[in-house]
């Protein structure tokens, strides 16, 4: 099967979860025999780097130079427009002209868009191409804007909740026009369906390759340290993390008096560079988000919002740590509270959690061998894959283009 999958980023370095998506999933769908090219747009906010050998697995990869700042004028006249301005920052010309010479001179089974952001060229594959179009869904944009906005004070939820519903709109429109979806979670299926989605479609989660993460469980032997990793330009992390640090950090600290919290990730606003909390430590964009990981036992994923699945709280689990996060945060990853991960949805039940980890000895331990052994049985990207790509072959080859 050749399949072109287009991404609105170009998805190396591997910075955050959409990355990881997306190359896990191809990766593994090339060595289980699918022939995969990539286009991907290459961003102010993502700049494409050289992957050196890291990318060799695509059979071509082509990447746009694509300006999607935000820009304060061009989002004020977007209020007078029906047209979403999240998707109107990813229409360009250039793109559309490299994916045209593209079909025009290969031909591919499968047009694989990673998100609906790239909805907006599916009038071109169709001109040019025969093939089938598969939306990979990596979460209900609408619903990540929707959730922020109902954190936010009157006048910019307000905003949010406006720019949320022309997004949905966008959605809505763009699910019937492909030919299969491809959902990161069960949840987010049935959410489409609701929306109207009456084609082909299977849940497709994230799956990681469990021999890329070498645990240190001797992380439980040191006193109790927490771990913070994510994109800090993203208003989910910022909101939730804001909100644990504003509600719960100097509590926790008198009542924990060697209790730290570690905080790592790249484009942090001001307020984060420069936290002076006792015991709060920032550590800006490392090297390595693995080995930042796996020094603490407990890893916090405080969200309020968001949709989809967090690829962070499976690293975390694939590393063996003991996750702390919300409903919100687990959403699309079948684990237990207590089992595999923590779950806490207020101020008290996350004092109530890290109070347990204080007193659990060695328990904490066995729920980070729980999580690997959930993440290695039921995130496994070749089972994963293998199973996609079935699927696949089997809803559209039988009937080739």
């Amino acid at each position: 099967m050749r399949i072109l999958q287009l991404s609105k980023k170009f998805p190396f370095p591997i910075k955050d979860g959409e990355c990881l998506a997306i190359t896990e999933l191809a990766k593994s769908m090339a060595e289980n025999g699918a022939e995969v090219s990539l286009l991907a747009m290459d961003t102010i906010r993502h700049p494409a780097k050289n992957p050196g050998g890291a990318l060799d697995f695509y059979k071509s990869v082509h990447k746009v130079k694509v300006d999607n700042s935000i820009r304060p004028f061009k989002a004020f006249l977007n209020l007078f427009s029906s047209k979403s301005y999240h998707i109107e920052r990813f229409e360009s010309a250039e793109f559309e002209e490299k994916l045209k010479q593209i079909l025009q001179k290969e031909t591919f089974e499968v047009v694989q868009l990673e998100t609906c952001y790239l909805a907006s060229y599916i009038p071109c594959i169709r001109k040019y191409s025969n093939a089938k179009i598969v939306l990979r869904t990596h979460n209900l944009e609408h619903e990540i804007w929707e959730r922020v906005a109902e954190n936010s004070n009157p006048l910019k939820g307000a905003y949010l909740k406006y720019l949320a519903k022309k997004l949905k709109t966008f959605e809505q429109e763009q699910i019937n026009q492909v030919d299969y979806m491809a959902a990161i979670s069960q949840k987010d299926m049935r959410q489409f369906r609701a929306l109207g989605f009456k084609g082909s479609g299977k849940v497709v989660p994230i799956g990681l390759d469990i021999n890329e993460y070498k645990p240190a469980f001797n992380s439980y032997k040191r006193p109790i340290a927490i771990g913070f990793i994510g994109s800090l330009d993203w208003m989910p992390n910022q909101e939730g993390l804001s909100w644990f640090l504003e509600n719960m950090w100097s509590e926790l600290r008198s009542e924990f008096k060697t209790i730290e919290l570690h905080i790592a990730g790249r484009n942090a606003p001001d307020w984060i560079r420069n936290i002076e909390e006792e015991g709060i430590h920032f550590h800006g964009e490392v090297d390595c988000a693995k080995s930042f990981i796996n020094q603490y036992s407990v890893m916090l994923v405080p969200l309020l919002s968001g949709s989809g699945m967090r690829a962070k709280i499976l690293e975390g689990m694939a590393l063996g740590k003991v996750v702390l996060t919300t409903s919100i945060g687990l959403e699309g990853i079948n684990a237990e509270n207590k089992k595999e991960v923590l779950v806490a949805n207020n101020m008290q039940e996350f004092k109530d959690s890290i109070a347990y980890c204080y007193a659990s000895n060695g328990s904490l331990e066995k729920i980070g061998r729980n999580a690997l052994e959930l993440i290695d049985t039921k995130y496994n990207r070749d089972t994963i894959s293998k199973s996609y790509l079935a699927n696949l072959e089997a809803t559209f080859l039988s009937n080739p283009v």
